[in-house]
């Protein structure tokens, strides 16, 4: 185990349902290449931390790279409602520009006539 994962379950053990050491241990987990672990993370932030608007993003990224594009897709909706309902306009925009390209949108494939 790695020091950094060592230190954020410590941090863990002090203050259980802190969102954001969740997510960092996570994002540890996911780095480490620990797709179980990192799954697990990501499930029990949008279940029980379902306001960190910081999760849907990179969960639903790791969604893709696992194939499943369908659950991601969900996943940045869900986002997108999540950081509109708390008027954060920088993590909807990530998150609609990400939606967009899953989708196989691109900006520049638009026609701005």
């Amino acid at each position: 185990m790695s020091n950094r994962i060592a230190d954020l379950t410590a941090f863990l053990e002090e203050s259980p349902n802190d969102p954001f050491l969740k997510y960092a241990l996570t994002m540890e987990y996911q780095k480490l290449g620990d797709k179980e672990k990192a799954l697990a993370g990501f499930e029990e932030l949008i279940s029980k931390h379902a306001e960190y608007v910081g999760t849907y993003y990179h969960f639903a990224k790791f969604l893709e790279t696992q194939g499943d594009k369908d659950r991601a897709l969900q996943i940045y909706q869900v986002g997108m409602e999540v950081a509109q309902r708390n008027r954060n306009r920088h993590a909807y925009g990530e998150l609609q520009s990400a939606y967009k390209l899953a989708l196989g949108l691109d900006e520049d494939d638009w026609d701005d006539e």
